[in-house]
């Protein structure tokens, strides 16, 4: 796989935290996103397009203020799976989280995807 179609589908899916409204919110993760996606974050899992939807809306609405999410790296996507790393952040208060994010690709939209978030510490 190349990665413009990870990269498609990973731009449109991170622009959903970053929306004018709520209402553009599930417009952007349908094409973002396949009906059953599998997501693995660090509450948990969860399954389906509308369980995604609700995690998005839900940091939408971070009790430190707006955020934005931005894709911080390129895209590396050998095969069918890629990641990138990410970092969310509140108005005026810098990056309040980073991590790397691991998807697959069913056709041209992520039907995986698990969510590291923070730095991996320790020795080797």
């Amino acid at each position: 796989m190349q990665e413009e179609p990870a990269q498609t589908a990973i731009d449109t899916f991170v622009s959903a935290f970053n929306a004018s409204a709520d209402s553009y919110v599930t417009e952007l993760l349908v094409r973002a996103l396949t009906p059953d996606v599998v997501f693995w974050g660090p509450l948990g899992r969860c399954e389906g397009l509308e369980a995604v939807e609700r995690f998005v809306l839900e940091m939408r609405r971070h009790p430190a203020g707006p955020g934005l999410m931005v894709r911080a790296s390129a895209v590396d996507a050998p095969g069918e799976w890629a990641r990138y790393r990410w970092v969310y952040s509140t108005q005026g208060s810098g990056p309040t989280l980073a991590g790397t994010d691991v998807v697959h690709l069913r056709d041209t939209r992520i039907d995986q995807m698990i969510v590291f978030a923070g730095d991996i510490s320790g020795a080797v």
